[in-house]
């Protein structure tokens, strides 16, 4: 096996670490800064108090950002770094205005649109990019410690990831104390986005040894607590596995990345409005089964290393969750009707993340899935 592994993000977690922002951008040296967020941590007065706390350096707010973020918003973003000359920027949020953050900030220098690298081919140039802190307020797309960023053109209807190893954050705050308002529905979804990232690397092409050591810890983390974290919300304990539980599976897909789950999720989400993680898991069973037996049993020696006898046992347990959690189980719990639509969903699910599974995957064997699913 040749593998190689890099994560250059500097991790500080625990609770009320973010009270320790404002020396961390000391510590870096940084004078003029954006801030980067949702509309609602916008409205909320969350984000005016970071700033409040931060004495002046961080000098605008940036949040107009949709959940699944456009090119145009990341335009925007890059537009607002800027014109405030800003030598730095803070993402706080969950993936949405971390990935909007990541990708302007590598062009922030520069004088072109996000477009022109999104799907343009043009590559990162060092001297346009401005350093990144990501503060995590969800526990689910470890986007806070990846290159990945996830975005959609709108004018050519394509949903695509961007990644450089200019992208990686320079830092990343988690303190599981600001996922404690994550609503249950979320938090749920979020959860299992992580589950998505640890299994979905064991299965990639890509797999290494210590990309899979993360994954075990951080997919036994999500089998005890996602529950209790989503069905008791103030308990901080639950809020704090899970936060370790995203933060260690971000180290498990960063080498590997992901998979089928993610490929099927785009369209479900683009398609049907199905929030990120809750699209990633009305499959993760079925491809957790369907990859049972690779690979002389890998993700059966996976399975038992979480405490189940084989990866069918997993599986049934992550239906079980879903189902406990009041997830979309079938395609008609989110409004799929036609087999005509069936078709259109495989075929925006055959994308090259597709192509990592270790099983190679064909149209009817997708297909075949989503009628399973009907």
């Amino acid at each position: 096996m040749n593998w190689e592994f890099s994560l250059p993000v500097k991790i500080y977690f625990g609770t009320d670490k973010i009270n320790d922002l404002p020396e961390i951008i000391n510590e870096y040296g940084y004078k003029r800064g954006v801030l980067v967020c949702s509309n609602t941590l916008k409205k909320n007065g969350v984000a005016d108090e970071i700033v409040k706390n931060c004495n002046g350096i961080i000098v605008d707010v940036f949040s107009d950002i949709r959940s699944n973020p456009t090119t145009d918003n990341v335009n925007d973003c890059v537009k607002a770094l800027r014109e405030n000359k800003a030598d730095f920027a803070v993402a706080l949020g969950g993936g949405s205005p971390m990935d909007c953050c990541k990708a302007a900030c590598a062009i922030a220098k520069g004088n072109g649109t996000i477009e022109s690298y999104h799907t343009g081919g043009k590559p990162i140039n060092k001297d346009e990019v401005i350093p990144m802190i990501a503060v995590a307020t969800t526990s689910g797309t470890g986007s806070e410690i990846t290159n990945i960023s996830v975005l959609t053109d709108l004018r050519k209807n394509v949903k695509s990831t961007m990644n450089d190893p200019l992208m990686y954050p320079k830092a990343a705050i988690v303190d599981p104390r600001l996922t404690l308002t994550v609503p249950p529905k979320v938090t749920a979804s979020t959860g299992l986005d992580v589950l998505a990232h640890a299994l979905e690397s064991v299965w990639s092409v890509l797999h290494q040894p210590i990309c899979e050591a993360c994954s075990v810890h951080a997919a036994k983390l999500v089998f005890e607590w996602l529950y209790k974290a989503y069905s008791e919300p103030d308990n901080l304990e639950a809020r704090e596995k899970m936060a370790e539980a995203s933060i260690v599976a971000g180290v498990a897909f960063s080498n590997p990345r992901t998979a089928g789950s993610h490929a099927c999720s785009f369209p479900l989400t683009n398609l049907y409005g199905v929030p990120h993680g809750e699209a990633c898991a009305m499959t993760l069973d079925f491809f957790t089964r369907f990859n049972a037996e690779a690979e002389n049993g890998r993700l059966n020696k996976f399975a038992q290393n979480c405490g189940f006898s084989n990866a069918y046992e997993m599986a049934d347990e992550i239906t079980a969750l879903k189902k406990r959690m009041g997830m979309a189980m079938t395609l008609s719990d989110i409004g799929v009707k036609t087999d005509e639509e069936i078709d259109k969903l495989t075929e925006m699910s055959m994308t090259p993340l597709m192509e990592r599974n270790i099983i190679p995957l064909s149209y009817d064997d997708i297909k075949n899935m989503y009628i399973s699913i009907k």
